[in-house]
């Protein structure tokens, strides 16, 4: 059962602790006995409303859902005793500006480590932010986790020590698409389509570099840059793919932004491919329906059909917290996250008892390499980008061969059809990192 009451600083966000099975209000932890040891706090910055919200909010359930399982187990064990591990939320309402607000309010609040990812021009802000905050303050450091923000740069020219992610970026999952359409012989013409800001920027330009080597033969027939979460109706934008000729859309498109954009190509009657980033979920299966079979990919760290006995077990787990109608969109590399984090707390911690620095944290954050469900995760210190397996799936029925789980109650599934062992994903890197 989740209880949340408002934010004491500011009306727009609000605190969870995860305690054990259950989730309850932050003034759960001022409740605690005075001889209990102080939690190990998080602070979530994240759209929990607005057009994106739900994208937002399944970002929390993830997050609810590991920090539950760290405490059910015991919490966080230091030389003082075992830490709970409490999930502060903080609404920035998918806005840059609300973003750096809420970094201030978790830094006034005395937390030191913050998670975001949904918008990468959100995680670059709060990366100089922090930079400057940690050069100003250095005894209230802060570590940024970075759990969905794939802009490339964040760990090439623009990395950052205080900064890790734990995505794969937007290059090393153009790649695993590409490794796909390299021998999909049916497309012979594409369309790009995407967000405007640095993520979508991203997305397109390695789409052009990629095709250029990987299938020259390719017509790019079309490119499109629109509004982040402000489009409600994408059926021009479908009308000049249509109209194009495209065999195939490439898109990074995430959230609503991609349920309406798939929903309006079924509209009319689009038959191409969508090659997509983020296909597998929140709405987009169900948008698309039938005309989605065999034609919708996706990729990610994971997905709930690799055909692993683990992999199952750990799917119906989270199916269990989460009964339907809550989205099913279950992300292997936060839960992979947070197990992180709590492996570089208890190695960062100091023996004689008490909290680790930020700096040590950030430290040992470096080394961190951490497997669970069958899925490993290792942090790359050189730029603090995290190396792990990409999957390639394809939109199928559920029962179908390889499509045990369907997505969201819509009666379809992602099959796998390529996968990538971490050392296949991983790409060079051009970070020169200053470290302190």
């Amino acid at each position: 059962m989740f209880k949340v009451i408002p934010w004491l600083r500011r009306a727009t966000a609000c605190a969870a602790v995860v305690a054990g099975a259950a989730l309850v209000g932050a003034t759960a932890a001022l409740a605690q006995p005075a001889a209990a040891p102080a939690p190990v706090r998080v602070a979530l910055i994240e759209g929990l409303s607005g057009p994106m919200g739900n994208t937002g909010e399944a970002v929390f359930r993830n997050l609810a859902w590991a920090a539950e399982r760290v405490n059910a187990r015991g919490g966080i064990r230091l030389a003082d005793g075992a830490r709970p591990l409490v999930i502060e939320r903080f609404d920035s309402k998918g806005q840059t500006e609300e973003a750096l607000s809420a970094l201030r309010s978790a830094v006034d609040a005395n937390i030191r480590i913050v998670m975001q990812g949904n918008s990468s021009a959100a995680a670059a802000a709060l990366i100089d932010a922090i930079q400057k905050h940690n050069d100003r303050e250095p005894s209230r450091q802060v570590v940024f986790l970075n759990y969905a923000a794939v802009d490339p740069a964040l760990t090439n020219e623009r990395c950052n020590f205080w900064h890790f992610r734990f995505d794969a970026h937007a290059d090393m999952r153009m790649a695993a698409l590409m490794e796909v359409l390299r021998q999909d012989q049916e497309v012979r013409s594409v369309y790009l389509i995407g967000q405007d800001y640095s993520f979508g920027q991203a997305v397109q330009r390695e789409a052009r570099r990629q095709l250029a080597l990987q299938r020259p033969d390719v017509r790019i027939v079309g490119e499109e840059l629109h509004p982040v979460a402000r489009v409600k109706d994408f059926l021009p934008y479908a009308t000049k793919i249509k109209a194009s000729g495209a065999q195939a859309v490439i898109t990074g498109n995430w959230g609503n932004d991609l349920t309406l954009l798939v929903k309006a190509a079924r509209e009319l009657g689009f038959e191409g491919k969508f090659y997509t980033f983020y296909g597998n979920a929140l709405g987009a299966p169900a948008a698309m329906g039938e005309s989605g079979v065999g034609r919708v990919l996706a990729v990610a760290e994971w997905f709930p059909n690799v055909a692993t006995a683990e992999s199952r077990a750990f799917y119906e787990a989270f199916r269990a917290r989460f009964p339907r109608p809550a989205d099913d969109y279950l992300h292997m590399r936060m839960q992979l996250m947070v197990e992180a984090l709590v492996q570089a707390v208890e190695r960062s911690a100091p023996r004689s008892g008490g909290l680790p620095s930020a700096l040590a944290l950030a430290r040992a954050l470096e080394s961190a390499d951490v497997t669970l469900a069958g899925q490993r995760l290792r942090m790359r210190a050189a730029d603090h980008q995290a190396q792990q397996p990409l999957v390639v799936s394809v939109m199928d029925r559920q029962g179908q061969p390889g499509v045990p789980f369907d997505v969201e109650g819509s009666g379809y599934g992602f099959r796998v059809v390529r996968q990538l062992n971490a050392q296949a994903a991983e790409m060079p890197h051009q970070c020169q990192m200053t470290r302190p």
